[in-house]
Order: structure tokens, then sequence, then C-alpha cells
């Protein structure tokens, strides 16, 4: 019998074997297609894709600390003190952004010669015209921040694409555009000074002039809109134990534009009239943010190296001289429903790249969009397709779908650091009935790339100018 169980034995164990690999193999076949599945899709709620009429609370401040951290907020949506019910449409919106793209192209190819600026000319006439359509509104986002002693609190646009920070002043000249917060009065801050025209801080500025020994600044925009004013100092509070006394700003006294109901803007560029540069001593040229996943949720603005997070994947922070203001990085491929596109590295490196807090939605050469164009309609061919919008051609009608699949999209950058975006930042919706893929084509193949604030959405986006990098790490807020 003994003899008998041994021969038999290994029968059985290979029929149990056998047995075993036919049930577990298909088993973890189909957990590696679900997990390549998972990586390479998102499945969106459809109502995610519009904002809530409610303020959400933020993941990011209920694990930040609210001492070292500014709220940024959308400021046309529910979190903004200057929310009103009727805003910017979106066709407002997209063709602001166009504006201030034109801006941007405009401002990386020009010469960047320092010349006084006609605006300086006159600051006590009304003869400057800003146009009535279509406005750069400098940015979607706004931080509160206080000017002054005792501080008055101003809600104020952040931009990474601007230098001088300013806001607007009491005498108003000629003109200023309506606020939500009472002007700033220079006579009710113990604190206030205006720089003096000999100051090496005025030659600072881009556009310089004088009235008697006071320096005048100016920053004039892509579609006429801008700011006139005294340069200053005063003291800045950023939160209760984040303050700068002596922080250079424009006072503006004649401002024309369409700047939402901010005060003004903070200045987050590379220059030396930036914040950045300022408060170099107290913070290393680091400063962080996270930009919410819709417009009625919150995110950051943070200074200092414990803003950024350990899970930070660092790219190189590039310099052009000419443009001293912006951040470049370099793009090198982008990939869609984890496939890279087949997109020569000449087509990224020929235009170059920025990321810009202010602008809206991400603009790449012609052939690298026509590229991700294409592999996103492939992914996308059970969805009904929606008319086109301003700069939007891809759209698509979700109509009576609870939920969708989107192709991932991800920017390869220098390093082997790939930003994976969020589902929110791939497509923008204008409606459920009109949904489009979130990225647009510049028209000249050798204009910048830019990385606009849409894809940003949801990241820890870390500038550290003393190093020279520029680091991304998901599920920032």
């Amino acid at each position: 019998m003994a003899s008998l169980f041994l021969t038999f034995l290994p029968h059985y164990l290979l029929l149990f074997l056998l047995l075993i690999f036919a049930i577990v193999l298909p088993s973890r076949c189909a957990n590696a297609t679900q997990k390549k599945f998972l990586s390479s899709y998102h499945t969106v709620d459809v109502r995610s894709l519009l904002p809530s009429d409610a303020c959400s609370s933020s993941k990011a401040l209920l694990e930040g600390s609210d001492e070292q951290r500014l709220n940024l907020v959308h400021q046309h949506g529910p979190c903004s003190p200057l929310h009103r019910k009727k805003n910017l449409s979106h066709e407002q919106i997209l063709s602001n952004d166009q504006s201030r793209v034109d801006w941007l192209h405009h401002r990386i190819s020009s010469s960047t010669s320092k010349q006084q600026d006609k605006l300086l000319e006159s600051l006590d006439s009304a003869k400057i015209p800003a146009r009535s359509g279509n406005s750069l509104n400098v940015g979607n986002y706004i931080v509160s921040i206080g000017i002054g002693t005792p501080k008055r609190d101003f809600s104020v646009v952040f931009d990474t694409g601007s230098d001088v920070t300013w806001i607007q002043c009491k005498p108003c000249v000629s003109y200023c555009y309506p606020q939500q917060e009472p002007l700033f009065d220079p006579l009710q801050s113990s604190t206030y000074a205006n720089i003096s025209c000999g100051s090496p801080y005025c030659s600072q500025l881009k556009s310089y002039g004088c009235s008697g020994s006071g320096c005048l600044y100016s920053v004039q925009y892509g579609d006429g809109s801008y700011t006139v004013g005294f340069f200053a100092q005063d003291t800045l509070t950023l939160t209760p134990s984040n303050v700068i006394p002596n922080f250079r700003f424009g006072c503006g006294e004649k401002n024309r534009g369409l700047f939402g109901r901010a005060a003004g803007l903070l200045g987050l560029g590379r220059a030396m009239t930036s914040l950045v540069s300022q408060a170099y001593q107290m913070y290393g040229g680091v400063f962080s943010y996270c930009i919410p996943p819709t417009a009625s949720s919150m995110g950051y603005l943070s200074f200092g190296s414990s803003s950024a997070s350990t899970n930070v994947k660092y790219t190189p922070m590039l310099t052009k001289p000419n443009t001293p203001t912006f951040y470049y990085l370099n793009l090198v491929a982008i990939s869609v429903g984890g496939q890279q596109l087949s997109i020569p590295p000449s087509v990224f490196s020929t235009a170059g790249t920025i990321i810009d807090s202010g602008t809206v939605i991400t603009r790449l050469p012609p052939d690298a969009y026509s590229a991700l164009r294409t592999a996103f309609k492939q992914n996308m061919t059970r969805y009904k397709s929606a008319p086109a919008n301003s700069l939007l051609d891809t759209c698509y009608d979700f109509t009576g779908y609870k939920n969708i699949t989107i192709p991932t999209v991800e920017l390869h950058f220098e390093g082997s650091v790939t930003a994976k975006m969020d589902a929110s930042g791939i497509l923008y919706a204008l409606s459920i009935s009109q949904a489009c893929l979130a990225f647009a084509g510049n028209s000249d193949p050798n204009s910048i790339a830019i990385f606009g604030n849409t894809q940003q959405r949801t990241f820890n986006v870390v500038y550290d100018v003393s190093k020279k990098l520029i680091g991304f790490s998901p599920g920032g807020c």
C-alpha cells in the first residue's frame, strides 16, 4: 500500500499544482491588468467636474499650520472674500488667459533693455487708455496679506510671472478700479516711507522715474492694463509669525484694468524687486504652493524650507539672463494613458518652457499639442464630442454619465521627474455637456511653452531659488 501511495503521489502533486496555477495565475494576471488600468486612467465622478456653491474643507490646511501658511483660493470661487454671484464667464476667463499668454510671449521674445516707461511721463494726467475688452486678468488665485502699521488686510493676486508687489493707494490721482477692501492709506501707517529717487532700490525697477525726490514705478501689461505710483516701503505681514519690515512695493495711485476686485498683486518672480528676493535672508529663496482641485476648495502658499515635503522630486530651475523674472524648466516628454508620445526632443528644446501661476491653460508647442490631442481622442472614443470653445478644441458631452474614465496625462521633466496630472488638471469643464481637454497649442513652434495653473492643481509645487530647483509632490491639497 505504501509503495502504491508513493507511486501515485507525484501525479496527485502534479494535479494539485496545476489546479493552483489555474486559480492563482489568472487572478494575478487580473490584478496586474487592473493595476495597469488604475495607473493609466482616472475614474471621475462627473459632478466633481463642476465646483460647488459652498467652500469645502482643505486637507492641506488641516494637516498644515495656519501660522505658517497663507490660504490660497480662486478669486471667483465661494472660498474667496471677493466672490460675487455674478463673476467672469468661462469665455472671459479663457479670453483673458490668451491675453496673458500673448503678454508673456511678447515679454520673453522682445528686448528687455531698461527704459523709462511713457506711463511715468505724467502721473497726474489721465491720458493713458486701457482697453475695455479683454483684460490681462493677471491670475485666478488670491491670498490675503497685511500692509502697514497697524496692518490692513488686502486680497491680492499671487503671481510667479511678476516681480513688483503693488496695491491701490490713496489718493487715486486719476483712476482706481473698484476693489473689495478699502484703499490703502499711507498716512495711516506709522511705518510707511517713499523710496527716494536716488536709492539703488529705485534703479532695480524695470521701469521707473522721479516725482520730486520720490521714486515712481510703473507696470504695464499686454492688454493696456497698468499700475503707476510711488515705490515705497512698509511692513508686510504674511502670517502672524511671518513679518517682513521695510518691504518695498508699489503704492499705486493710477491703475486701470480688470483685476477682479483684488487690491493688487503679490510678485513672486525672480528679479530683485520680488518678494522672493527681498525675503531671501528669511526664507532662503524657498516657497511653495498648492493650487486646489476646484474653485470651491482651498490651497496654500508657504515660505521657507519647511514648506517642502519629503517626497518632492526636483528638476533643474533654468536661468535666462534676458528674462530674469520667469521660472524656466526643461520639459522633455509627454505621456497619455501610460504611453509616452513620439515627440522629437527638439520640439520642446526649441521653444523652452516656463511654469506660471497666472496662466490657466497649459500651452504646448504645436506638434506636441497635436500628438497629445490625438492620443487623448483615441482614449475617449466612447464619449460624444462637444463643440469647441475659445482656445479649447477637444471637448466632450458627459450628459447622462455618473462616472467617466479618462486617460492619465504626465509631463516629464529633466532629471527623470514626472508630474502626473490630477484628474482635475486634465479637463476644463464649462458645463457637464462641454468638458474640454485643458491644454492648448501655441501657433508658433518657437513660442515658449507654459505649464499653467490648471495642470498644477493638487501638486505641492516647490521653488528653491538658492539651489535652482523646482519640485513636485502629489496630493498637496
